[in-house]
């Protein structure tokens, strides 16, 4: 049997014995979180390749930092005014991924980072971001838990889109949670399939029209908000930005958006069916940004802006920075602002414990009014 053969078969059976755990039905939310962080065999717990530019390489997506160093490169213009204005020193990553922007955010803030902090929950991804970080060994720890208490500027590139969400399925006009049974279990492995249980959640906002619908909702994602703004409120303060794909409320839970927005990656192909080859590919969902700052902004947080990853990147000199690129450079950019590609669908959001300053990623083009 093949590695990823075998991740597949025992991550399988472990679904399996968590279902009949739970009398027959498994939510989609404990689903996901197996398929992705199971240890050992979940998506980012195991060691299959996940990052690259090629699925020539084994790969299945290729992320911001990846796709041109001028990413981290810009953002760090942020994060050095964020330190300044919070008079903090220390960096904070979430899921780090490859290590790639860690190591064009430090190469680029030098003395202004003491200690850069990256939580990730992933051992195989921990040990790739140790090579690739050596040079910095002296500013690098790791934690696979919250602190009490954190100060400082907090990144995150496309962290909140894969946590675990629930499905809620509304079908002749009644509501119902979508979770995973058990399917058939054969000499070739386990299999899954949908079923619809009644209950009492609802999206946000009322969906117009009687039509069949399908979406997600966010809990984990809005609990780990409010977790970083209790964290940051309970020390000496800072801010946080977060760069994913995702919507306003209005657009998120659209009439016309009825197949939800849970998709899958495998190969650099994407696909929405998670039931199968788990732990090999992964599983994500769009981020609903108006619930994100919403919970942060209950919490205590300021939130410094919400706009779009081109307008946020432009609003920080990646123009310029273009301008003194070769072509081939300029290309492998332009990909990070382009409309049909991660320009527009790609959105940011910040947040701080105090609000007496304009963030200059957000100085033009700013949409909070449209959370």
């Amino acid at each position: 049997m093949t590695p990823t053969a075998f991740i597949s078969s025992e991550l399988a059976q472990r679904i399996q014995q968590a279902i009949a755990q739970a009398d027959g039905w498994l939510g989609f939310d404990r689903f996901m979180a197996m398929a992705l962080y199971e240890p050992g065999l979940g998506y980012y717990a195991n060691h299959l390749q996940k990052f690259g530019a090629m699925p020539a390489s084994g790969s299945d997506f290729v992320t911001a930092p990846g796709m041109s160093p001028l990413f981290g490169q810009t953002l760090a213009v942020q994060v050095q005014e964020a330190l300044d204005t919070t008079g903090t020193d220390e960096v904070w990553e979430f899921g780090a991924g490859t290590g790639a922007l860690a190591l064009q955010l430090l190469d680029s803030l030098g003395d202004a980072v003491r200690s850069y902090t990256i939580i990730d929950l992933s051992g195989s991804l921990r040990e790739r971001q140790a090579q690739t970080l050596k040079a910095y060994a002296h500013k690098l720890r790791w934690l696979d838990a919250w602190p009490d208490a954190m100060e400082g500027v907090v990144v995150g590139n496309e962290v909140l889109d894969a946590m675990p969400v629930q499905l809620l399925q509304r079908t002749q006009g009644v509501w119902h949670e979508r979770g995973v049974v058990s399917a058939w279990a054969d000499a070739e492995g386990e299999g899954f399939a949908w079923q619809d249980r009644l209950t009492d959640l609802r999206p946000p906002v009322d969906i117009e029209g009687n039509h069949d619908y399908l979406t997600e909702i966010h809990p984990q994602a809005e609990a780990f908000v409010a977790s970083l703004a209790e964290r940051l409120l309970a020390g000496r303060g800072g801010a946080a930005f977060f760069l994913d794909y995702g919507f306003p409320e209005s657009e998120y839970f659209h009439p016309q958006r009825h197949m939800g927005t849970v998709m899958c990656h495998q190969l650099h192909q994407a696909d929405a069916d998670p039931l199968v080859a788990v732990g090999q590919k992964d599983i994500t969902a769009h981020v609903n940004f108006t619930g994100v700052a919403m919970v942060g902004q209950n919490a205590g947080l300021q939130v410094l802006g919400y706009t779009s990853q081109a307008r946020f990147l432009l609003n920080l000199g990646v123009a310029e920075r273009m301008a003194k690129s070769t072509l081939a450079e300029r290309s492998q950019a332009q990909r990070l602002l382009n409309e049909h590609e991660m320009g527009e669908l790609f959105k940011v959001v910040g947040f701080a414990t105090a609000d007496d300053w304009q963030a200059q990623g957000f100085a033009a083009g700013d949409r909070s009014h449209r959370l």
